[in-house]
């Protein structure tokens, strides 16, 4: 609970003097302002975390967290459970989506069990496993509020480690068959939208089978009614372990002012979960992508964030984010190489 709340309180705003000066450069250099549209206002994000107009994001990461959901038994997924398993130990072995991306962005991917339902004694994968999955929100909390903080704090020290290694843009992502039932809950609790109105078909279901999962989810609010002004309690009765790693990640990333790329929509739900718990958060963090599961386009909007890419992608994984690093790293080229128009020789009349 300790690095949970120091972690938030570590959380300051945006650097308004870096910002003005970032925004100073880009708009002298050498072509009509405002002509590199969204690059030139990350250039000037990215000023504000860090502090420094000329900013590097070299050193780039993607934390995936992998956690089962006991909300499975409830039939909201198309595809055994143990995937999440099997796909957890393909990441380290670097053949999943968000590796091949990783590879060609030169990022590390840091794989972390959180809450598997089985055991995964392979090198390269974190062992932080809280327990074999959650359980199912339709009869219960899916977790303890203890279990939910301890989430939060393990994504907490995984940043706070990759970090001190020296890596200055982090990314999230996720392996979870289900959680986009967990997600839709948040989601739908926090932003008080219906179930229906967010729930998708997250890994392959089946359309007619939405109506189900929209009940599932709905079930699990009224089950447990969590509190929607408590981030913790909406993360404890119906979230993930992912979830909640995730988030502590966010707020990492936060406290120690580096940017962190937010992926798809169970990490909508993570960011959700962040901002609740500090809303200076938000200002960190960048959104690669507009998910293709129906309620991003709603997540997005009451988070007030807006997507770099929509490339119609929901494979998860960390996938997009991992996309998106390209782009945050050409902002940074884009200041430090492009030379302003007084520097150039040429004079407007």
């Amino acid at each position: 609970m300790q690095l949970m709340k120091d972690t938030l309180k570590a959380i300051g705003g945006l650097d308004q003097k870096a910002m003005d000066a970032a925004k100073a450069r880009v708009d002298k250099l050498v072509k009509p302002p405002g002509s590199l549209g969204r690059i030139e206002d990350i250039a000037i994000q990215l000023a504000g975390i860090t502090g420094d107009v000329f900013t590097s994001v070299d050193n780039k990461a993607v934390i995936v967290m992998a956690a089962d959901h006991g909300v499975y038994s409830e039939g909201v997924a198309p595809n055994p459970q143990a995937i999440t398993a099997i796909q957890t130990m393909n990441m380290v072995k670097g053949v999943t989506g968000v590796c091949a991306f990783a590879k060609q962005a030169g990022a590390k991917v840091v794989v972390v069990d959180i809450g598997v339902m089985e055991d995964i004694n392979l090198a390269g994968i974190r062992n932080n496993k809280i327990r074999y999955g959650t359980s199912n929100m339709r009869k219960g909390p899916a977790m303890t509020r203890e279990e939910a903080i301890k989430s939060i704090e393990i994504g907490i020290e995984v940043a706070n480690e990759e970090i001190d290694k020296g890596a200055n843009c982090l990314a999230i992502g996720e392996m979870g068959i289900s959680n986009t039932t967990a997600s839709s809950a948040i989601i739908a609790v926090i932003g008080n939208f219906k179930p229906q109105e967010v729930v998708g078909v997250g890994a392959g279901l089946p359309i007619h089978q939405l109506g189900y999962k929209a009940e599932v989810i709905r079930d699990a609010i009224n089950h447990n009614l969590p509190n929607s002004k408590d981030a913790i309690d909406v993360l404890a009765k119906v979230g993930g372990f992912e979830i909640g790693g995730m988030a502590g990640v966010i707020l990492a990333a936060a406290a120690k002012r580096k940017p962190v790329v937010i992926d798809g929509f169970i990490s909508y739900a993570s960011a959700f979960i962040a901002a609740m718990l500090e809303p200076k958060a938000k200002d960190f963090m960048i959104v690669s992508h507009m998910t293709a599961e129906k309620g991003g386009a709603k997540a997005l909007e009451y988070l007030g964030k807006k997507p770099l890419l929509d490339l119609g992608l929901r494979l998860g994984e960390g996938s997009g984010a991992v996309l998106a690093f390209n782009i945050l790293e050409a902002a940074t080229y884009m200041v430090k190489e492009m030379v302003t128009l007084e520097e150039s020789g040429i004079v407007l009349g």
